[in-house]
């Protein structure tokens, strides 16, 4: 799983550094200081995991994490117990309190670790025809072939079809999460694609039958083009 720390405090990173080095299903991708260089680093990549210091400079961790539109997984770290109940509302996976051992680290990385291996067997499985979407206090039945995009909004993400789009409370990651594999592709930090209804490609967008452009994320990009070109 590819992963990054923002945290700013040197002795911790250096302690989360050698506990990542230590487990090989995790790869460091890169440590930031501040949520702004984070923030510009999600905008443009894609991780499996966020070790997040809660006390960071310039943003606060917790809404830092508010303000992503899609963030991957998330451990939060940090000395100060009291935020562990507003950090479970934002559906972090694990509190690491710090000073924290390795067996303590491990057992936050295996939860994380058992969503992500049962996501990917998910997606590699028969395909799905039919999802509900929870819209509000309601579950609508969706047929997957009629979705043309799933786009992000602030806090919710938007359901595309042919003819009326539905509003979903789910964040654009549970989504790629549920439909991700051969036939859906996110191909910008906010979009996800159907490729059954592309029309054709032109440059750095993606011309949809119903007539919908979508741009293409750098970091998308050629992973959505081997995908389709193979």
């Amino acid at each position: 799983m590819r992963c990054i720390i923002v945290e700013d405090q040197p002795p911790a990173q250096r302690i989360l550094k050698k506990f990542i080095q230590d487990v090989p299903s995790l790869e460091l991708v890169d440590v930031f200081s501040d949520g702004l260089k984070a923030m510009d680093f999600l905008n443009k990549e894609s991780v499996d995991l966020m070790f997040l210091d809660i006390h960071l400079p310039k943003v606060n961790g917790l809404d830092f994490l508010k303000s992503i539109p899609d963030p991957p997984h998330v451990i939060l770290t940090t000395a100060f117990s009291e935020y562990a109940l507003e950090g479970y509302d934002l559906n972090v996976m694990d509190y690491l309190l710090k000073p924290f051992s390795f067996q303590r680290f491990l057992q936050a990385v295996n939860k994380v670790k058992v969503k992500h291996e049962h996501m990917i067997s998910k997606n590699e499985s028969a395909p799905l025809t039919e999802i509900y979407v929870k819209s509000s206090h309601e579950h609508i039945k969706v047929l997957v072939k009629d979705i043309y995009t799933i786009t992000s909004d602030s806090d919710y993400t938007e359901i595309h079809l042919k003819d009326k789009k539905i509003l979903s409370n789910e964040p654009l990651r549970h989504w790629v999460e549920v439909l991700g594999g051969n036939q859906f592709y996110q191909i910008h930090k906010s979009h996800i694609i159907n490729t059954k209804k592309i029309d054709r490609i032109s440059g750095n967008l993606v011309l949809l039958t119903n007539g919908a452009k979508i741009p293409m994320g750098r970091a998308y990009k050629d992973n959505f083009l081997k995908g389709i070109l193979q």
